[in-house]
């Protein structure tokens, strides 16, 4: 939008105070009270809810969007979101290009929301062997005008990766935070805790009903990879329990070097 490559921008959510507020930073041109009326005249639509209000949304889109409109969506999860849409929308699917940021903060909302904010992000793309390959250049276009650096996977390569490197450590952070405000002595824990503590813990101010969609959605990959973490912890329990320095020297060094050339390189 700030870079002039599209045209009207029409919003619809179920608060009229976040229409508000979205209309006056500029983000949206004018809101409207039914998904229908948003849709009518639209030739790319967005659709950027919880996974678990997709469904719903797309059976609105399957009467509603005209002929030649383009679907995409922003959601954590895949392979949950395409059964979603082949199921509500029917022969329209073909329209519906998967789509998944890499891109924001702990904060939601349109109040969160910045220009730039997908500038030199990856995009993941996930179109499927029946969508329309007019469809995913138009949606790789809108990408790349908002400065997004946009890639193509399969679904379940998409599923099984987000959820190591994205969904595991939301899980992990909610868990920590849990596990001390549980505790007796909660409050001196939190007035002693440093910035380690805070780096670890800042996606757990995430909004929890986002995140609870998404573990849902992605439950079988999500099992998978926390068993195969459960099983890490208990290596480590060990190693700690019987006193293994080496072990643990040796496994710190290969995580830092590993994050060091992989992580902070790839940032930088």
């Amino acid at each position: 939008r700030e870079g002039g490559h599209v045209g009207e921008v029409v919003g619809f959510g179920r608060s009229l105070g976040n229409l508000e507020t979205a209309a006056d930073l500029g983000v949206i041109d004018r809101a409207e009270v039914s998904v229908a009326a948003t849709v009518r005249d639209a030739d790319m639509i967005v659709v950027a809810v919880p996974v678990g209000r997709m469904e719903g949304i797309f059976s609105q889109l399957a009467t509603g969007m005209m002929d030649g409109a383009v679907v995409t969506d922003v959601g954590s999860v895949k392979r949950a979101v395409v059964a979603m849409a082949r199921t509500a929308l029917g022969v329209r699917c073909s329209a519906f290009v998967p789509g998944h940021p890499i891109a924001g903060t702990e904060h939601s909302g349109v109040s969160a929301s910045k220009a730039d904010l997908f500038e030199h992000h990856r995009i993941i793309l996930t179109p499927e062997d029946d969508t329309d390959v007019a469809a995913v250049a138009r949606v790789r276009a809108m990408w790349q005008a908002a400065g997004g650096d946009v890639v193509s996977m399969s679904v379940a390569e998409h599923d099984d990766i987000l959820a190591v490197c994205s969904h595991l450590p939301h899980v992990l952070a909610y868990a920590l935070v849990d596990l001390l405000i549980r505790r007796d002595d909660h409050k001196t824990t939190f007035d002693l805790a440093a910035g380690g503590f805070r780096d670890f813990t800042r996606i757990a101010s995430s909004d929890p009903t986002m995140w609870h969609d998404i573990c849902l959605g992605n439950r079988d990959a999500l099992v998978k990879v926390l068993k195969d973490y459960q099983q890490n912890l208990d290596d480590l329990l060990s190693a700690i329990d019987r006193g293994d320095g080496q072990w643990l020297m040796d496994t710190f060094t290969r995580a830092k070097r590993a994050r060091d050339t992989y992580i902070v390189k790839h940032q930088n």
